[in-house]
């Protein structure tokens, strides 16, 4: 992952896979893809979500006529005591490029798609993400599923947003 004032991208690499990854437009979140949950004003000490946390979804397939294109969705945080703004268009970006044995999934979140990001006022996230294969199962930054993480931002890990100077 890597970000700047203009937003946060990622790269992602599945490897292994012996299946085509399973992927619904109609079950977003129970398809395989990457999925980031970010606080951008990085609340540790809260327990529900608020309009600054977001669950962002990338999927590797699933769209489109032939259900072979990306795709990317804001998800709703269950028990959330506020939701996110929607994101323009366009300012939510993947890229998928099957693979032998898997895929490589990149991204980009643009600032206007994450209610509240301004690094030079809040230079901390919050945040957690996952790599859900329903072959290799969860690969997780911290903790697993068995913890309520997707909806809990107390649970999410801190980055510090630096800059060089």
């Amino acid at each position: 992952m890597a970000w700047d004032s203009d937003g946060i991208g990622f790269v992602i690499n599945v490897t292994g896979k012996q299946t085509l990854p399973w992927c619904r437009d109609s079950r977003l979140e129970d398809s395989d893809g990457f999925h980031l949950w970010l606080d951008t004003r990085c609340s540790p000490g809260i327990h529900r979500a608020t309009q600054f946390c977001h669950w962002f979804l990338f999927m590797p397939s699933g769209g489109g006529h032939g259900k072979d294109q990306p795709i990317t969705a804001l998800m709703p945080i269950n028990r959330a005591r506020q939701n996110p703004k929607s994101p323009p268009s366009g300012s939510i970006q993947v890229y998928a490029k099957p693979h032998p044995g898997g895929y490589q999934l990149s991204g980009r979140i643009a600032a206007a798609a994450m209610t509240g990001f301004d690094s030079s006022q809040y230079p901390r996230l919050s945040l957690y993400y996952a790599v859900i294969d329903r072959e290799l199962g969860w690969q997780t930054l911290t903790l697993s599923q068995e913890y309520p993480v997707v909806e809990d931002p107390s649970l999410w890990a801190e980055a510090a947003l630096i800059t060089e100077k």
